[in-house]
């Protein structure tokens, strides 16, 4: 955990952004000249496989595949060639989060490179406290519960990058972060009774910052937008980067930004932001919860 600092968190999470940057201006590039995938592919002695994996972004660059690719695509400008090559570079730092990688899905390390680049995070959560806004005693108890069989020092070490995620939320480049948990998320108990009380009066703490706005979806209210469970969106700094919808499963995540159904996402984001009730009523809600337990 020695590169925990906020900054260098921010600038390594900021490779995978770029990469998938890259990915899609290789194959803006490589549309408008009219050339395969598979022709791409045979260019950089590669497959039409590794061709799509480089366009989306999901794996590494070598500075020559890229070269004879722009050369491929008719990219002559030296200060456009020096531009991308430079993003190539960039794209392959190694995040902070690589040095759990003994604990850490291969499909997660994505997610946690585009979460830590977010400049927007919305969540809807229904099953437990979302990770950002979770304390060390509550996300022990969540990862034990999930995780039985493991040993003692995995599930510790997978609840310190819990940790070293929330960090973001307190730097210098602070996302915004907009949450609604589902009650059943707060009144399904994780841990004992002060586990459970702790972290009531953590997310009661945690919503009064200025960066984060919490709300909480009531049973009061019946059925709502979030009937096809949890999910996450996530907005980038970056322009020409579109929202992205992460859809977390038990052996792998989906990401979508098809923007017809990252516009059903938001739809229903919204939807679940109008209904809920806001956060001054929502603390309320915590607060009585609290009382209950």
């Amino acid at each position: 955990m020695g590169r925990a600092g906020p900054v260098a968190a921010g600038e390594s999470s900021g490779s995978v952004v770029r990469r998938i940057l890259l990915g899609s201006q290789l194959r803006r590039l490589r549309d408008s000249r009219g050339i395969t995938r598979e022709a791409a592919g045979y260019s950089i002695r590669a497959s039409e496989s590794k061709i799509s994996r480089m366009e989306l972004g999901r794996v590494s660059f070598k500075a020559r595949d890229v070269e004879d690719l722009l050369t491929l695509y008719g990219v002559t400008d030296e200060a456009e060639r020096d531009a991308l090559l430079g993003l190539a570079r960039e794209a392959n730092v190694a995040g902070w989060w690589h040095s759990y990688g003994d604990v850490l899905p291969g499909w997660f390390q994505t997610y946690i490179g585009l979460e830590g680049a977010a400049s927007l995070i919305r969540v809807y959560e229904v099953q437990f406290v979302h990770g950002l806004l979770q304390t060390e005693s509550y996300a022990h108890a969540v990862v034990s519960r999930g995780m039985g069989d493991a040993p003692a020092v995995e599930i510790d070490r997978r609840v310190a990058l819990r940790l070293e995620r929330q960090k973001a939320l307190v730097s210098e480049r602070a996302p915004r972060f907009h949450a609604v948990l589902d009650e059943a998320a707060l009144r399904r108990p994780y841990g004992d009774r002060e586990v459970m009380r702790g972290q009531l009066r953590h997310l009661i703490e945690m919503s009064e910052q200025p960066n984060i706005t919490l709300q909480v979806m009531p049973f009061s209210f019946g059925g709502h937008a979030g009937e096809g469970g949890s999910f996450t969106m996530l907005r980038f700094p970056e322009s020409d980067l579109s929202d992205i919808v992460y859809l977390e499963q038990l052996t792998s995540a989906l990401y979508l930004d098809k923007a017809e159904e990252v516009a059903q996402y938001e739809k229903a984001m919204m939807r679940l932001h109008e209904d809920s009730p806001g956060p001054e009523e929502s603390r309320d809600l915590l607060r009585g919860l609290l009382q209950l337990i």
